[in-house]
């Protein structure tokens, strides 16, 4: 079954020209699995994590010092979340310089953009969830920048930190952890399945097709080389 689903992640064929390695080749599916490194790390932190601001700062010591592997996985969590961020970063930087968001790619060009930012977001709402010093003084600064927005500033920061309080609390907190570990995710995960189901539907090419096409076969040209992340 898994063998069916990775193949629908690419179309059938492609041009060969497009096959080509380069160092950026793979930078979509590296961002795809630091999410999926994300979701496990994240589901065994969950077990010990508790989003409370009398306990949060505890929980992450001792998950840090006393849960085996705890350290390993958190800082797994932490790198794998900068790195996506990079990498997704990098990937919209490619595709825009080949022109993929063009016809008949501006749709998927949109559902990149939305993920994106939703990248962005998770690594915006992750930080406070230590409620450390640096972190709880970062949200500050962002939720305090959110409020000198036209016309919807005040109603984005109460959003965000929970009411009309300057200074992140408990209800901050909450918002946050449910954001972080329930909505974001989610959405995330939808955009994800409807990107790769455009990705197989518009051909799978960076950018227009080229006059004449020499098309190969896509799984046993491309999946092995995924694996060592060429792309």
């Amino acid at each position: 079954m898994m063998g069916n689903v990775f193949l629908h992640l690419h179309p059938v064929k492609v041009s060969r020209q497009a096959m080509r390695i380069t160092y950026t080749w793979c930078l979509g599916g590296i961002s795809f699995f630091l999410f999926l490194v994300l979701t496990i790390t994240g589901v065994f932190l969950m077990f010990y994590y508790i989003p409370a601001d009398q306990a949060a700062y505890g929980n992450i010591q001792t998950i840090q010092s006393a849960i085996a592997f705890g350290a390993i996985v958190r800082n797994m969590h932490r790198w794998a979340a900068h790195l996506m961020v990079i990498s997704v970063s990098l990937h919209m930087i490619r595709v825009f310089y080949h022109g993929a968001y063009k016809p008949p790619r501006e749709f998927n060009w949109v559902i990149g953009v939305v993920l994106f930012l939703l990248t962005l977001l998770l690594s915006f709402t992750g930080y406070l969830l230590p409620w450390d010093q640096i972190g709880v003084l970062a949200i500050q600064v962002g939720s305090n920048m959110a409020n000198y927005a036209p016309v919807v500033g005040d109603a984005v920061h109460r959003l965000l930190i929970g009411g009309i309080d300057q200074f992140p609390t408990q209800n901050t907190l909450i918002r946050f952890y449910t954001l972080h570990v329930l909505f974001l995710p989610l959405v995330a995960a939808i955009m994800m399945a409807v990107h790769f189901w455009r990705i197989r539907k518009d051909g799978g090419e960076a950018g227009p097709p080229p006059p004449a096409r020499d098309d190969i076969q896509m799984v046993d040209a491309n999946e092995a080389r995924e694996l060592v992340g060429t792309r």
